[in-house]
């Protein structure tokens, strides 16, 4: 029993253990989950604002097609509407 125990603990050591990839599992979990907080907000905000200038943009369309404004003012407010907050 003592021998195949010094068998098993001698393979262990002699390269078959799990060596580096016991820390490269975590680390690489560490790094997907790193990519999801960093970029998951970016993306959200991101959607958010394209469907808030979308939602302005369909407001404004429809009150120049029931005539409530004319064209020089659709132009210009869509220009306000399309230009880069800053």
């Amino acid at each position: 029993m003592l021998t195949a125990t010094t068998q098993v603990m001698d393979t262990f050591h002699a390269g078959w253990g799990p060596g580096p990839w016991l820390l490269l599992f975590p680390l690489f979990w560490l790094i997907v989950i790193a990519l999801f907080l960093i970029f998951g907000p970016l993306r959200w905000r991101r959607y958010r604002l394209e469907h808030q200038h979308q939602g302005a943009e369909s407001v404004l369309r429809e009150r120049y097609a029931r005539g409530e404004i004319d064209e020089t003012e659709y132009r210009q407010r869509l220009g306000v509407l399309r230009a880069d907050p800053k």
